[in-house]
């Protein structure tokens, strides 16, 4: 056992204690449709565990709906193992999660990517922060690493939209709900704890104080919280670029596939996030309520990383025919002369700031349900350090490379060579560069509804209009200092250190570089960046990477809900109508030749999004639905951008492409649900979504000014795909059982999805598969509340799935299966005050990647386990 899991597991009688719920959170039930009890559920059913008490109100929330949704609430959140609201989420049924170095940041839905999930903050738009660390735009994507999940009450997934939900999902429609001080009333609750990480062997403070004010009469609410979080995070890597295709021509013939680049790297990361939330409500009376809610984070993250890079594919290199090992048409074994290898260190502070504000008003006289709604979002991603953005370091040194990779994807393949990486004078100066990047996204919302409750077949007539304003503004710079191959010991003596780590991927097997040396980043920082460097005018590359994308959106709904009875079937529902105008001007810069040219690329787009919903009470215990909709998705900012470098010499240009139309299909959605208690039941659903303008890699002709027809490689609409698939969830408390045994209870939920696709990838044609969908899915959560204690352990796993889909000479990519085991213990010490454990990753998994054969090696990440802990009361 290592040092550090002797530590984490001598730690734990002495930590039992964590952060327990913020607030206990009643069922929040959206659109209810009359649901009649069987006979012998109309006695009112006392739950005491927190768990149980949690899983019955999601239970409720589902049952009820007028639509297909899934629902966690707040005391899931709070007591199960998680760092942010998007942990919590994966145990939604057909909810998976990315987790860059072990923290849950993007959702996928019923195996769609994240940039097909629309996020909302108590039912509006929300602003999004970009990943800046190394340029990865992407501008659809929510991280939900932003949303402190202590503010959090409730959390809707919906499946199946109804026409007044806002349009922008083709996987579901995540509505993420903050406390309002009406439904908690007056109570204040403190949590502290801490969280240790067994990578980096250190423990950080997180405290959250939420305090609200309920005015006796019930008529005012103030409700204010507060969060200090911080952690310390240390990723092992071994990074791959991928497998080329037709490298070594003369030496091999053609059709086989040799290694890129390739990395050993220690990735750091320092977090702390600052987080604040206030909602006010006044209600003088019953029928009219305001609402004010203000969140506002600020998190930030330095990061700091040491690599030795290897590129076997650099021009120049040369394969050793006799050394050549081939595994079918993959090179598994041989040695290349003149490779780079080179010591990195890359250093950034990276901020992202998110402030909303939203404004709701909302009159319900008698028969009349009318609301008007506001918000205005900032999301601001940018380097405040070094007042300039990624820091570069970096030398360098040829020399031959043997390796061997016929040992699989799950250990490092053999990397040797004959020059030492821990020799100060191997090395010489590679290029030093800097790369400030800034993204600043607003996000304006403006909404009115009006319903009026009508008698008979049709039960409620609704419509209403929405204006939606968003601008994404990104700009890029490079500066780069070509100090030519001086020697690092000549140039500076003083600027290179061991790695700090003598562990790397400690557990690993495999032949290869655990330590190099690194540049020191303020050393290079200090001798390389000077003042006419950094005053140094905008290059071409520097105006291309810069762009500017605005929407308009127009849209307006008509809703009918209907309610007959079949005999003696209650049949509920809706069906409704959307449209929606979008205006959006694309504006950057194209770079023609050498010349940067101002560009912008307006469009309009228009559609009608129908949708139809049903739920039949076949009998007061078991409920059936059939769903139909019209959806889209839009693409994300960086396809549209203008981002366009056209050749010199040829009429031929690539980047991006600002005449995308959204993503759009037509789904439809079946289910059965079986509640066969309060605190039990079995539910199936079967979906199918038809994608008709699914974006993918061609060639198209574009029209550009001064130079006329122009043939772009980029992205386009019109791929075909279609994705369909089945969900089964049950969850029990057995309190059947006889004590102290009634207390155990059960959750567990799968998916399988499948998809059928046809589009490229250069001239690489894709079939039968799309970015992020994992085939199957499934979690699994055993729990015991009993008195003062609780206990839970999950599992939640993922199939693999396709992370990169390569181009016509590199193969794609795959990211293999991977579960979580996490568990939590907790014990309350009096009606107001808990402590408890939480310990993620307790089985300490690794993920690994491997390209579209797994005899070619991918990534392995080790982020270790994490373990929170700490005390929560309430007073």
């Amino acid at each position: 056992m290592s040092h550090r899991s002797r530590l984490l597991w001598a730690t734990l009688p002495f930590t039992t204690f964590a952060l327990a719920a913020a607030f206990p959170a009643s069922a929040q039930t959206a659109d209810p449709a009359p649901a009649p009890q069987a006979e012998e559920q109309t006695d009112e059913v006392v739950v005491t565990g927190t768990y149980a008490r949690s899983l019955a109100a999601a239970t409720e929330t589902k049952r009820q709906a007028a639509y297909g949704v899934d629902s966690i609430n707040s005391t899931d959140i709070g007591k199960f193992p998680t760092q942010n609201v998007a942990e919590a989420l994966q145990l939604v049924t057909g909810v998976a999660i990315t987790r860059p170095r072990g923290e849950g940041l993007y959702v996928s839905v019923r195996g769609l990517g994240p940039q097909f999930q629309s996020t909302l903050l108590n039912g509006r738009s929300v602003a999004l922060n970009d990943l800046i660390e190394n340029g990865g735009a992407n501008g659809r994507q929510f991280r939900f690493e932003m949303l402190p999940a202590e503010f959090v009450s409730q959390i809707d997934v919906v499946k199946t939209p109804t026409a007044d939900m806002t349009e922008g999902a083709l996987g579901g429609n995540i509505d993420v709900k903050t406390f309002r001080p009406l439904d908690v009333g007056t109570k204040t609750t403190l949590n502290l704890r801490g969280t240790y990480t067994t990578m980096t062997d250190k423990v950080k403070p997180n405290a959250t104080a939420l305090t609200s004010y309920k005015s006796a009469d019930g008529t005012f609410g103030l409700l204010a919280g507060a969060q200090y979080w911080a952690k310390e995070v240390r990723n092992d890597r071994w990074y791959q670029a991928g497998w080329n295709l037709d490298k070594f021509v003369p030496a091999l013939g053609r059709g086989f596939y040799t290694p890129t680049r390739t990395r050993p790297t220690v990735e750091t990361e320092n977090r702390e996030r600052l987080s604040g939330l206030v909602s006010a409500q006044w209600q003088p009376t019953p029928e009219l309520q305001t609402t004010l809610d203000v969140l506002a984070t600020r998190l930030d993250v330095a990061y700091d990383e040491y690599g030795l890079d290897i590129y076997p594919d650099d021009p120049g290199t040369t394969i050793v025919p006799g050394s050549v090992k081939l595994d079918g048409d993959t090179v598994v074994g041989a040695t290349i002369n003149n490779v780079r290898f080179m010591g990195t260190r890359e250093y950034s502070l990276n901020r992202h700031d998110l402030l909303t504000v939203g404004l709701k008003q909302s009159w319900k006289p008698e028969g009349w349900d009318i609301s008007a709604n506001v918000n205005w979002s900032y999301a601001h991603s940018f380097h405040p350090s070094y007042d300039v953005g990624t820091v570069r370091s970096r030398i360098q040194f040829f020399a031959p490379l043997t390796y061997d990779a016929s040992g699989g994807y799950k250990v490092i393949p053999t990397f040797t060579t004959p020059t030492d990486p821990n020799k100060p004078a191997n090395f010489v100066l590679y290029p030093f560069n800097i790369a400030p990047k800034n993204s600043k996204d607003w996000d304006s919302y403006a909404r009115l509804d009006v319903g009026r409750e009508m008698g008979g077949f049709l039960s409620k007539i609704a419509a209403g209009g929405e204006y939606h304003w968003r601008k994404r503004d990104y700009a890029r710079r490079d500066f780069t200092v070509d100090p030519g191959k001086v020697p690092l010991n000549t140039f500076a003596p003083n600027g290179y250190e061991a790695m700090p780590f003598d562990d790397f991927l400690d557990g690993v097997s495999g032949n290869a570089p655990r330590n190099w040396l690194v540049p020191i980043t303020d050393v290079f920082y200090d001798k390389l960046f000077t003042s006419a460097v950094a005053n140094a005018p905008l290059s071409a590359g520097d105006r291309r990477a810069s762009y500017i994308v605005t929407e308009k959106t127009a849209s307006g709904y008509v809703r009918a809900d209907y309610a007959l009875p079949l005999g003696s079937v209650d049949v509920t529902g809706n069906v409704g109508v959307r449209y929606v105008h979008t205006d959006q001007v694309a504006s950057g810069t194209l770079t023609i030749g050498t010349a940067p040219t101002p560009a912008s690329f307006p469009q309009t787009f228009s559609n009608w999004l129908p949708s139809f919903n049903l739920r039949a009470e076949l009998s007061p215990t078991l409920v059936a639905r059939l769903a139909a909709s019209r959806v889209l998705t839009r693409p994300n900012v960086t396809q549209s951008a203008p981002q366009i470098s056209v050749s010199t010499d040829a009429p031929t240009a690539s980047g991006g492409n600002p005449e995308l139309k959204p993503f759009l299909a037509t789904q439809f959605d079946g289910s059965l649900e079986w509640y066969f208690s309060r605190k039990g039941s079995v539910t199936g659903a079967l979906f199918y979504k038809a994608m008709d303008d699914y974006i993918t890699a061609q060639n198209i002709n574009v029209e550009i000014p001064g130079r006329g027809t122009i043939l772009l490689s980029t992205q386009v609409n019109g791929g075909d795909a279609k994705v369909y698939g089945a969900e089964a969830a049950y969850n029990q408390v057995f309190d059947f059982l006889p004590a102290p045994f009634d207390g155990l209870g059960f959750q567990a939920s799968y998916t399988h999805t499948s998809v059928k696709a046809n589009y490229t990838a250069g001239a690489r044609p894709i079939k039968d598969e799309l970015i992020g969908l994992s085939k199957n899915s499934f979690n699994m959560v055993g729990f015991y509340d009993y008195g003062p204690f609780s206990a839970r352990l999950s599992y939640v796993w993922r199939d693999k799935y396709l992370a990169g889909t390569g181009s016509t000479t590199q193969a794609p990519n795959y990211i293999d299966a991977f579960g979580s085991l996490d568990g939590n213990v907790s014990f309350r010490l009096t009606d107001k005050t808990m402590l408890s454990l939480e310990a993620i990753n307790i089985a300490g998994a690794r993920q690994y990647s491997y390209n579209d054969r797994e005899v070619r090696f991918g990534e392995i990440h080790y982020w270790g386990r994490t373990v929170l802990f700490g005390i929560r009361t309430e007073f």
